[in-house]
């Protein structure tokens, strides 16, 4: 089955050709003001697209329900809420539509071909700006009864202040930058992780602050809903180190509480970029085939 996926981004619209086991053709183009005219570069790209393709499999930002055939919610695509978006997509391409939240999509490619192969219940965190993920029950996604499932980045962690706040890479940059009294962006995750290493004690005060609270989140995700795996997402993903660090404070938290039937599991992402248009194909997939 060859499927033309696309991963709706705040900046960039994401495209490839699925052709059952691989992406090709990948490409992007900026996102459009308008809907109008993300429906010409959609459609300009199916045109173009020289292999044969099946259906169109979507990740988009989003609250995406399935039933009311619409995305609800908020995102940086203010444009693509609120109306049968489904519908007007089938139409302009003439083909089966299926959209999933790119969080979710992103879970997909792991559950169905990535890291998570073969198990049956997992928790995919995205460590991005903030915190998102997927959770998936008995081989199934499960997305809640109000379509927030997997909203990890909501659990509140210390003195109000939530995952999404606390447990990553960026917010701990902005954190740095703002204690030095510079612009918040004055400084990314990767070069506060190297000025910590070089010595700097504030960087390192942040980085010990990132790395606690992002394994209270996880700590906090394994024994609420109990997944036989935790994949975890998102650029930080790519960190030398990052597993060893988080496993370290996982069994010091383990010790605490005197949890001894058994260790999280704790696995890297596969798909990294490419996780959203994987997933598109593998919702696509799964909603033909039920």
């Amino acid at each position: 089955m060859g499927l033309l996926v696309f991963d709706f981004g705040g900046s960039a619209v994401k495209y490839g050709y699925w052709n059952g086991k691989a992406l090709e053709s990948k490409n992007q183009f900026p996102t459009p003001a308008t809907w109008e005219e993300m429906k010409v570069s959609l459609k300009n790209v199916a045109d173009q697209m020289a292999q044969p393709f099946d259906g169109i499999g979507i990740s988009a930002p989003g609250v995406v329900n399935v039933h009311a055939q619409k995305i609800e919610g908020i995102s940086a695509i203010p444009y693509i809420h609120g109306f049968d978006i489904f519908g007007e997509l089938r139409e302009l391409f003439g083909l089966p539509v299926t959209i999933e939240n790119d969080a979710n999509c992103a879970g997909m490619a792991e559950f169905y071909q990535g890291a998570a192969k073969g198990y049956k219940d997992v928790a995919f965190v995205v460590i991005g700006t903030g915190v998102g993920g997927a959770l998936f029950t008995n081989g199934q996604i499960s997305k809640g009864a109000h379509l927030y499932g997997g909203e990890f980045g909501l659990m509140f962690l210390n003195g109000g202040q939530t995952f999404s706040v606390l447990g990553t890479a960026v917010q701990m940059a902005w954190r740095y930058c703002e204690r030095k009294g510079l612009e918040k962006t004055a400084f990314s995750g990767k070069e506060v992780f190297e000025f910590a290493e070089a010595g700097d004690v504030l960087a390192q005060e942040e980085v010990e602050n990132f790395y606690e609270y992002l394994t209270q989140g996880l700590f906090s995700i394994q024994f609420a809903f109990d997944p036989e795996i935790i994949v975890l997402g998102g650029g930080i993903s790519s960190k030398d180190g990052l597993l060893d660090e988080i496993n370290k404070r996982m069994a010091e938290k383990l010790a605490i509480y005197e949890l001894n039937d058994f260790v999280p599991k704790i696995v890297l992402c596969e798909y990294r970029n490419d996780a959203n248009l994987v997933g598109a194909a593998a919702n696509y997939v799964a909603q033909i085939n039920n």
